[in-house]
């Protein structure tokens, strides 16, 4: 019925003077709808006498109720174990999507236990928790529905590791940030084109990482070192990037940056941020001017799967506890 304060002490009130157990329980408020649902275990002896409380109660405060006794055991999803947890993310989720999800999971005998939203704005999350199956199994159903119904979707198994700590390594360039810096020091130096043209490519995987770095750095020679600063005061970082850092830290987890651009530019911002750990390229400076070169070993797709493994190991995080963030070849592995 109508959602208001009382609805939820009255109806427990309602059961307290009876011997059982509560089982499951589970309450949602949709545009001021409340739907209430409890599982109990008790005396069928008491049945009767419950139903005429109860349906004495959901009278008195104009609520509809529906009450159904069974003699089988709780099938209870709180007594259920290797549970799946299935998570669908979308800016305009449609009926089909869940419907092809539910369908999937349906088809491979898995049954859907529960489902619930955990996020609606700006993002619509809907988190469906499966019984009769393995999160590999569903990855393999569902994957291919991602792409096909513009949604994201993510499948783990349950258990207590779901709260474990957990390692996040974000891409920076178009990541935690929405520019490419290499185009912004590109501009400086009146070759943003050729720049963005190698880059597209590179992260494209059309082009080797490494050769494709040196070559737009090259391009840069001869810029001073003052063009730094004025790069830093362009980039802006992606929209709900600093709370969902600021989020993930504030419950214990960590937030670690590797980057194919330049730690000259972005270690002000990382550290503005509370990031420890990142790895970047180094732009190389003589007599305050960029030579067109880079300096130490380059960041590319190799030493960003090593990132993420030397900061997991630092954390004390196994890898299946890391999330990895990235949006071009090079973050592959």
């Amino acid at each position: 019925g109508e959602d208001r304060p009382g609805i939820t002490e009255a109806l427990f009130s309602s059961l307290a003077p009876f011997s059982l157990s509560i089982l499951d329980v589970e309450q949602v408020v949709i545009r001021s709808r409340l739907i209430l649902t409890i599982l109990i275990g008790l005396d069928s002896a008491h049945a009767k006498a419950v139903e005429s409380d109860l349906n004495e109660m959901a009278e008195s405060l104009n609520l509809d109720i529906a009450i159904a006794f069974s003699e089988q055991e709780s099938d209870s999803i709180a007594a259920k174990t290797g549970l799946t947890h299935v998570v669908l993310l979308s800016q305009n989720l449609k009926p089909a999507a869940l419907g092809a999800v539910a369908s999937e999971i349906a088809s491979s005998g898995a049954n859907i236990e529960r489902i619930h939203r955990t996020a609606s704005y700006p993002l619509t999350a809907i988190e469906c928790v499966v019984s009769e199956s393995t999160s590999d199994e569903l990855k393999k159903l569902l994957t291919p529905l991602a792409s096909e119904y513009d949604i994201d979707i993510a499948v783990s198994p349950g258990g207590l590791m779901r709260w474990a700590k957990k390692l996040v390594l974000m891409d920076v360039d178009s990541t935690l940030i929405s520019q490419e810096v290499i185009e912004l020091l590109g501009a400086k130096a009146g070759v943003q084109e050729k720049v963005k043209a190698i880059t597209d490519r590179a992260m494209a995987g059309e082009l080797d990482f490494e050769a494709s770095l040196r070559e737009r750095v090259a391009l840069l020679k001869g810029l001073p070192e003052s063009v730094i600063n004025q790069v830093r005061d362009e980039i802006s970082l992606t929209p709900g990037a600093k709370t969902l850092v600021s989020t993930l830290q504030k419950l214990g987890h960590t937030v670690a940056v590797v980057s194919g651009g330049f730690r000259e530019v972005i270690e002000p911002l990382l550290k503005s941020l509370n990031i420890e750990h990142f790895r970047a390229n180094s732009l190389e400076i003589i007599d305050g001017v960029l030579t067109g070169n880079v300096t130490g070993p380059v960041i590319d797709r190799a030493a960003k799967a090593q990132a993420l493994r030397d900061f997991a190991a630092i954390e004390k995080v196994e890898l299946a506890q890391t999330v990895a963030i990235g949006d071009g070849a090079n973050d592959l592995d």
